[in-house]
């Protein structure tokens, strides 16, 4: 039983430490966070957005472990609901625009003259897409 116990210890350790690590990696070597303060222009407050991103992975890790029920009214989510939407979304974004990928599609799919039709066509169908799981999957 403690064999057990010391193995699952140390699968969940060795798990969190790859996945962290690559994480890391990740935003680190693409430059997520410094190209999203530069689309942003808030270079000045770069050490916010890394403290952000550290302070929201240990309080996601954290309230992992325990099984507990906010009761907040609507009207305190929906601000911060918005908030950690555009946050993911602007880092989508920064992550798009690192890697090139839109310009590269436009060219492949022969559109490039018309990238802001491309990029509303993306806008519009997140939106449409996150309202249609809100309103029919949510309960």
């Amino acid at each position: 039983m403690v064999i057990e116990s010391l193995f699952v210890i140390f699968l969940g350790l060795s798990g969190g430490l790859a996945v962290g690590s690559g994480l890391v990696a990740f935003l680190t070597m693409l430059g997520i966070v410094p190209r999203l303060t530069q689309l942003t222009r808030t270079q000045r407050y770069i050490h916010f957005y890394e403290w952000a991103l550290i302070i929201g992975v240990q309080f996601g890790t954290w309230s992992s472990f325990y099984n507990y029920e906010l009761k907040w009214s609507a009207l305190l989510t929906i601000p911060i609901g918005l908030a950690a939407g555009m946050f993911i979304g602007m880092l989508a974004a920064a992550l798009t625009e690192v890697l090139n990928v839109l310009p590269i599609l436009a060219k492949r799919v022969g559109i490039a003259e018309r990238m802001i039709t491309l990029l509303m066509a993306i806008v519009f169908g997140k939106i449409i897409g996150s309202l249609f799981q809100w309103l029919y999957f949510v309960d």
